[in-house]
């Protein structure tokens, strides 16, 4: 069966119509996760980050029988030792009932053709370290782990801090 739901699917860009649903699958991906209470994104938050005068983030959208059951977002980036472009994917989801029918693969393939139109030279995402399903999954088709790279990240307060040119740690004593 897993077979013939695959065949059955079809990977199309999202829509400024698609904004809701992006939401909302970005929403169950975070309870998936367990971090729903850090989404804070709104549909208006969506809409100029996919279609506003600086789109920072396209999506696809995968159909099954007409009716969307995963998506990927993805970002523009830059490999300065390949001096090429390559494509981020923030997002990967397939609605529970679906996985395992190869919906996932067709959207990193999709994603996967649009990078290599557009000149890329890699393609890269992150997963969680417990999400033991997704990294075999992402091994299987020939991903490789990035063991030597931690990945770090600045948000509020911090981001903020940085951005004034200040440093947290003289701030708060440490040094």
């Amino acid at each position: 069966m897993p077979n013939e739901t695959a065949q059955a699917v079809a990977i199309r860009s999202a829509t400024e119509a698609d904004v809701a649903l992006v939401l909302s699958f970005i929403r169950k991906l975070a309870d998936y996760g367990d971090l729903a209470a850090e989404v804070t994104a709104t549909e208006d938050d969506i809409r100029a980050a996919l279609f506003g005068p600086r789109a920072v983030a396209e999506v696809v959208i995968a159909d099954l029988d007409g009716r969307p059951v995963g998506f990927a977002l993805f970002t523009n980036g830059f490999s300065s030792f390949m001096g090429k472009p390559g494509l981020y994917i923030e997002d990967l989801f397939v609605e529970t009932a679906h996985r395992g029918a190869g919906i996932g693969k067709a959207l990193l393939q999709q994603v996967a053709k649009l990078g290599l139109e557009r000149g890329c030279g890699r393609l890269e995402w992150a997963a969680l370290n417990w999400n033991e399903p997704a990294m075999e999954f992402y091994t299987d088709l020939g991903a490789v782990t990035m063991d030597e790279w931690t990945t770090f990240r600045l948000t509020g307060e911090a981001l903020a801090h940085l951005a004034r040119g200040k440093d947290r740690c003289k701030e708060s004593g440490k040094e």
